[in-house]
């Protein structure tokens, strides 16, 4: 048993289900006899004597704090360690509802605590979100790597360093990388008062403000929903449910803050002094993060991997949503930190997972991981060059046999299927040059062909209930899913479906592969619960966000056919930060350019930037500000409110699977204008 473990719950107000051999939806099934087949061939032919990852993962245990739960300003659970409890029964337990490979890691993730990296230097605290906070001795106070998701956990992580290593106070704050579960909970260990005043810096790399928030505004409602499968958020915690999201346990739920960064580290490497503590900083763009940063601490040999190199291979491609990542450049970036650091370094700590030591273990781990995000992308890209198209590369495209005996090979954050289609999508795009498939029907469209042409749905259910019989799961996906499209309300169909997706979710190394699977099982028995809402944006988010990226994303939600024919000019003005804008609506679309005035413009809208985000957050309106005299309209003031009256405000309780919407929608917000949060990037 691990020192420092404990269990794991929370999302929704499930109770605890803690028996193995009870599953937590009335229609669940259990582990059917050919996935009990196929997990115990992995516990026959993968490397478990290694036992190394654990061992790594016990070293410099000092304590864990005396609860399990981390409850939010707000009341609700932020952090829950105790719902995870039927993972710590002892690794012997078999669950055949969970991959053997997945089992391993997410008893790895189970550590809890408080943790020495290098004596009197570099700590951890682990357990207390998804992230690692790492915590650097310098000559005066605390220099704080990475600050989990919400304000919350970190102020927990921080209490706990100062009760067992004596309270010193925070002097700085390293941000890795622009994704939120690494700089979401600044506000609970710094004041912002002490960052203006000079008291504590924050340091960043180059472009993470931008990115920060603006990878996440333009398509934010849809990665939203679409996080409640990669991310398994309606799952309870259980051997049929999440059991773990590879690179921690899960992400808190509290207060996310943001604050600006003080000094941006610009250069490709960049040499630094901070309370005494020598730092040698890698911009790594274009890895896992598009603003992301490595550091060598050449004094101590110890090497900060950020979340380049974790106890896993990472997404090429998120499920969630996001840009596709560069296999190629990544691997690039861990060889040149290899060559730079690695053949020094005594210790490698990252932002998530557990340290290395020894200086060979280390290049080991680092040659690992360099040469499995080099080998997808070569050997991707060698059959696609030979023809295998981005609709055949998951079934072709395979690990070497040494790496697939390496547990730092192994994709549990991402998976070889997803990543594999990711890097041929970056070349050559989602066509596989058929031109079947180049204008193909929708498949609410083709799906009555298909069920037609097999007879109806009768025969595609008794083959379907054969296949699944066989453990032939894919081949029933394959003709369930068209009936499912065709006959949505069919909950024979939608059931059986259901099972299938189970039995392949149940035998995914990936989490997010596997909550996939099983959050779609859940949808197609019980549909998508009412209520779920976005998350009111945070004051942090708004300061943070450009004017720009907000008049962007208006364009985006203007309802294209109500604007038919309309055809206005904006001006805007936000003159306490001396910026201007022309807003365009011409041919059903809103267009904007910065640092431009439309000539005799139909409205000019003149409002301070402190009191436009007044709007952005939903804190005020505008009819609220003309009143009070902070907004001044020069025109037709009509044309606010047609702009207003085109709007519409996403909710992320739309329909995924056929005939799982929830029966009442959301209500949408009064205030138009009011921007949404972004969507969650915890995890990447």
């Amino acid at each position: 048993m691990f020192h420092g473990l404990v269990s794991v719950f929370v999302r929704i107000n499930y109770p605890p289900l803690l028996m193995k051999n009870k599953h937590f939806d009335p229609k669940g099934k259990m582990p059917s006899p050919f996935t009990i087949e196929l997990q115990n061939g992995w516990r026959q032919t993968l490397p478990f004597e290694d036992k190394r990852d654990f061992e790594e993962a016990q070293k410099g245990f000092i304590a864990a704090p005396p609860y399990k739960q981390i409850i939010a300003e707000a009341g609700n659970v932020a952090w829950d360690m105790g719902s995870y409890e039927f993972l710590l029964r002892g690794f012997d337990s078999v669950f055949d509802s969970i991959h053997p490979s997945l089992q391993r890691q997410a008893v790895l993730n189970m550590a809890y605590g408080l943790y020495e990296v290098l004596p009197d230097k570099i700590y951890q605290v682990r357990g207390f979100d998804l992230a690692n906070m790492t915590i650097i001795k310098g000559n005066t106070g605390w220099i704080l790597f990475d600050v989990l998701t919400c304000k919350e956990t970190a102020k927990a992580a921080l209490e706990l360093v100062n009760e067992h290593l004596g309270h010193r106070r925070v002097v700085a704050v390293v941000y890795s990388h622009s994704h939120v579960d690494h700089y979401g909970g600044v506000r609970g260990v710094v004041d912002e008062a002490n960052v203006k005043n000079g008291k504590v810096q924050i340091i960043a790399p180059v472009g993470f403000m931008e990115y920060a928030i603006a990878e996440n505004v333009y398509s934010g409602t849809a990665m939203v929903r679409r996080a409640f499968f990669q991310y398994g958020l309606l799952l309870p915690r259980s051997p049929f449910g999440h059991v773990d999201q590879s690179i921690g346990k899960n992400t808190a739920a509290g207060n996310t803050g943001l604050i600006e960064p003080t000094r941006y580290i610009e250069q490709d490497i960049e040499e630094l002094t901070i309370d005494g503590v020598k730092m040698v900083f890698q911009n790594t763009p274009g890895t896992e993060a598009p603003a992301e940063m490595n550091t060598y601490f050449p004094d101590w040999k110890a090497f900060w991997a950020a979340e380049n190199i974790c106890g896993t291979i990472h997404n090429i491609y998120t499920l969630r949503g996001a840009l596709v990542r560069d296999a190629l450049e990544w691997s690039k970036k861990i060889n040149e930190a290899l060559y730079r650091f690695g053949q020094q370094a005594e210790v490698m700590f990252a932002s998530h997972s557990w340290p290395r030591w020894g200086n060979d273990r280390i290049q080991e781990v680092m040659r690992t991981q360099r040469d499995a995000y080099a080998h997808l992308h070569n050997e991707v890209l060698h059959q696609a060059n030979q023809g295998v198209t981005i609709n055949e590369i998951h079934n072709v495209y395979k690990l070497p046999e040494s790496l697939q005996q390496q547990w730092a090979a192994h994709s549990y954050h991402g998976s070889e299927e997803h990543n594999s289609r990711a890097v041929i999508n970056r070349y050559l795009g989602y066509w596989d040059a058929n031109p079947a498939t180049l204008i193909p029907l929708s498949p609410r469209e083709s799906a009555p062909l298909y069920v037609e042409m097999m007879g109806g749905a009768d025969k595609i259910l008794a083959k379907g209930q054969e296949l699944h019989a066989r453990g032939q799961y894919r081949e029933a996906m394959e003709i369930l899913n068209k009936l499912v499209y065709a006959e949505p309300q069919n909950q024979a169909a939608k059931d059986l479906l259901a099972d299938v997706f189970e039995q392949i979710g149940y035998q995914k190394e990936s989490p997010s592969v596997r909550n996939s699977f099983l959050a779609a099982a859940y949808e197609l028995r019980n549909g998508f619960p009412k209520g779920v809402t976005a998350k009111t944006v945070t004051p942090d988010t708004v300061r943070a966000m450009s004017t720009q990226l907000w008049l962007d994303f208006i364009g985006i939600r203007l309802d294209s056919q109500k604007a038919e024919g309309m055809k206005f000019t904006i001006n805007l003005l936000t003159p306490d930060n001396g910026e201007k804008f022309a807003v365009e609506m011409s041919n059903s679309t809103l267009t904007n350019i910065k640092g431009f005035q439309a000539k005799n413009p139909d409205l000019t809208i003149t409002i301070d930037r402190s009191d436009l985000e007044l709007i952005m957050a939903g804190i005020a309106t505008f009819p609220a500000l003309i009143g009070e005299g902070k907004v001044k309209l020069e025109g037709d003031a009509q044309v606010l409110v047609r702009l207003q009256s085109l709007l519409v405000q996403f909710t992320p309780d739309f329909e995924i699977l056929p005939g799982s919407k929830p029966a009442e929608s959301v209500t949408p917000t009064e205030n138009s204008f009011e921007q949404p949060e972004p969507a969650d990037t915890s995890g990447g």
